[in-house]
């Protein structure tokens, strides 16, 4: 074989290794490209995956994100982040206590409001909010807030992607068609915002932010505490009372 035939088939091998490395990273290029948009689904808890819930009890008025009585001599404001660890505590083991005692006895007018923060009020915090209100519109709200509470698999955990909340929403028997809509078009961005803006300016401290006529109220261990029940029951008793 001549020098000049040796040149060729170097260079013939040589566009050979070249092609190959270049199919290669075009397939590997591919396959990270594909786990990428796959990832968030395979992340996410299966949507069918959806823990039931029993629908909330009527023995009380209730009217979009407020349950009791508009008249009642206390009036008790809550802040929360559905992703909250703290809210959910409080959700689970002090509310039905309250509204038991104080609301259903029409002791006390209770109201929820949006405090998303945890992923800087932008991902499933925002999602969770912007759902909720939308059932309030139906006025679902407080299904729709049980459900979300009922399926919290921790913080930006995907217990609340889009799918899920849509799911939520289905589960309680929404009107989708009115629910979608109002979901996808970020109905209620701006009252989220002013619902962050004025417990900014009350002083919301870590979630729940719990008031009683308009004053906070705090764990008497201590700040970094969730309020405890008889915190909060010292409160109201003394808004009753005129204090």
């Amino acid at each position: 074989m001549s020098k000049r035939q040796e040149m060729r088939k170097h260079q013939r091998q040589k566009q050979s290794r070249n092609r190959l490395w270049a199919i290669l990273f075009v397939t590997v290029a591919a396959l990270l490209l594909a786990l990428v948009l796959i990832w968030p689904s395979l992340k996410s808890p299966d949507i069918s995956n959806i823990t039931q819930i029993t629908p909330v009890s009527n023995a009380v008025s209730m009217k979009k994100t407020s349950m009791g009585n508009p008249d009642a001599p206390v009036k008790m404001d809550v802040w929360e982040d559905f992703q909250c660890s703290g809210c959910l505590s409080y959700t689970q083991k002090l509310e039905p206590q309250i509204l038991q005692t104080y609301v259903e006895t029409g002791k006390v007018f209770y109201t929820f409001h949006n405090y998303p923060f945890i992923d800087g009020g932008q991902g499933e915090s925002h999602d969770a909010a912007n759902a909720a209100m939308c059932a309030a519109a139906q006025e679902g709200f407080w299904d729709y807030h049980a459900i979300i509470f009922a399926n919290w698999k921790g913080e930006n955990a995907g217990s609340f992607t889009k799918p899920r909340l849509v799911e939520f929403a289905r589960n309680i028997g929404l009107d989708m068609t009115a629910f979608n809509q109002c979901f996808q078009e970020n109905t209620y961005s701006a009252q989220i915002q002013q619902d962050v803006a004025d417990g900014a300016k009350l002083g919301v401290p870590p979630t729940p932010g719990i008031f009683v006529n308009g004053k906070v109220v705090v764990n008497s261990k201590g700040k970094n505490y969730i309020p405890a029940f008889d915190d909060i029951s010292k409160a109201i008793e003394a808004g009753l009372s005129g204090k």
